[in-house]
C-alpha cells in the first residue's frame, strides 16, 4: 500500500531530504485551508452510472491531469506499483477505501486505495492492481470490471503508480489482511466528484512550497481524512471526467 502521501502540484519532482510526514507532530489536518473548488461542477450523477463510465473509457476525451508527481524526498530508484480505484456499483455508487494500520513504517492510519508494487510475474499494471487488492483486501477479481487506467502518479517516495479503474459487483466478500490494513470503508463517489468538497491545503517548509488536496468525508461519527496522492488522483478523475 503506498498512497495517501504529500504531493505538489504545481513543482517540477526535485530532491527532497525529508519526507515532510515524518517531521514531529505533523498532522494534515491542522493546517489552514487555502481554497476549496467550490466554484467548479461537480460530475452529473448521470455520468457516475456504469455506461457512462464505460463509454468514457472506451472513447477518452482529451484531457490534461492536474497533479502527476510529486516532490521528491527519496534516493531510491522508481520503482512500479499499481492500485485498484474500485467503482462499488451499488444504486448510488461509492468508491472502496481503505485505512492503513498504525504500526506500519510508512504512512501508518492513513487513507489508500488498495494496491502496492508490480512483481515480476505480473503480466501489467492491470494485473499488479487486481492481485494486490486480493492480497490485501480480498477482493475477487471475477467481480471486478476493469475500464482503463489514469495517468501514472509519481510520489515522493520514488514509485511509479498505476490507477486502474474499475467497476466492482456486488456480493464480492472481504478478507482484510489484518497486517495492512485496519478498515475498509465506501465513500459515495459523487461526494468525491463534487469539487465543493475538494480543500487545498499550503506549506512552506525547508524552503519549498507544498501543496496538497484533502477530501474530508464524514462516515458517521468517523472523519475519513483523505488526502495527498489518493486525493490527487481522485482529482484527475475528476477532470477526465468532466473533460
Amino acid at each position: 500500500m503506498l498512497v495517501a502521501v504529500f504531493f505538489h502540484s504545481f513543482m517540477p519532482s526535485k530532491s527532497f531530504p525529508t519526507a515532510l510526514s515524518r517531521l514531529p507532530n505533523f498532522d494534515p489536518r491542522k493546517f489552514p485551508i487555502a481554497s476549496v473548488d467550490s466554484h467548479l461542477p461537480p460530475v452529473a450523477a448521470s455520468a457516475l452510472q456504469p455506461s457512462a463510465l464505460q463509454r468514457r473509457f472506451t472513447a477518452p476525451p482529451v484531457w490534461t491531469p492536474e497533479v502527476l508527481a510529486e516532490i521528491r524526498f527519496s534516493e531510491q530508484a522508481p520503482l512500479h506499483a499499481s492500485v485498484l480505484v474500485p467503482l462499488v456499483m451499488r444504486e448510488h455508487p461509492s468508491v472502496l477505501l481503505t485505512e492503513r494500520t498504525k504500526h506500519l513504517s510508512t504512512h501508518a492510519g492513513q487513507i489508500s486505495f488498495p494496491g502496492g508494487k508490480a512483481d515480476a510475474g505480473d503480466a501489467d499494471a492491470v494485473a499488479t492492481a487486481l492481485r494486490e487488492a486480493q492480497e490485501e483486501i480480498g477482493l475477487d477479481p471475477a467481480y471486478v470490471q476493469v475500464l482503463g487506467t489514469l495517468p501514472h502518479y509519481v510520489t515522493g517516495s520514488a514509485f511509479i503508480i498505476t490507477p486502474v479503474v474499475a467497476l466492482v459487483h456486488t456480493g464480492f466478500a472481504l478478507r482484510p489482511n489484518a497486517h495492512e490494513v485496519a478498515d475498509i470503508f465506501e465513500v459515495p463517489l459523487e461526494f468525491l466528484m463534487n469539487p465543493a468538497h475538494h480543500r487545498r491545503h499550503v506549506l512552506e517548509a525547508q524552503g519549498l512550497r507544498r501543496e496538497w488536496f484533502s477530501m474530508p468525508y464524514q462516515d458517521g461519527p468517523i472523519e475519513r481524512f483523505i488526502w495527498g496522492a489518493t486525493a490527487g488522483m481522485l482529482r484527475n478523475f475528476y477532470r477526465m471526467l468532466t473533460a
